[in-house]
């Protein structure tokens, strides 16, 4: 009895009458679809596939916005001294945005990390005994 109602889910399921039918079967895939071109669309903009060069070359160069003519002289001698490319704009009625010219001023420097003490080397606080012994409980 097992072996005919096993056949007969199999065939309902090859007929398309039961969950494989136009209504619910083909949206339920469109759903999937949707979402993986959507994100697809998203990803491309989020991490760009050209590659950009450093700050300050040609590739790249540094964009900075000044107010007046005399800070517009002052930051080109500063590019110039340092030898970047650079677009700057003389814009009075704009807020000032020299970020690109900090970041290259101020480079973000990586930070080692400490090393950390073995667990049967001696303990650092001076008691004489392992590290796992001693001060890791």
């Amino acid at each position: 009895m097992t072996t005919t109602r096993t056949a007969s889910i199999v065939s309902i399921a090859k007929s398309g009458k039961r969950w494989n039918n136009e209504f619910m079967g083909n949206r339920i895939a469109d759903i999937g679809r949707m979402k993986s071109n959507v994100d697809a669309g998203n990803r491309t903009n989020r991490f760009g596939t050209k590659k950009t060069g450093k700050l300050g070359t040609e590739k790249n160069p540094a964009i900075v916005n000044v107010q007046s003519k005399s800070r517009f002289a002052e930051v080109t001698s500063t590019f110039q001294a340092h030898g970047w490319n650079f677009r700057i704009g003389l814009e009075p009625k704009k807020t000032e945005d020299v970020s690109d010219l900090n970041r290259l001023l101020n480079p973000i420097k990586p930070i080692k990390a400490e090393k950390k003490v073995g667990r049967n080397q001696p303990c650092q606080c001076g008691s004489g005994k392992k590290f796992k012994n001693c001060c890791s409980v």
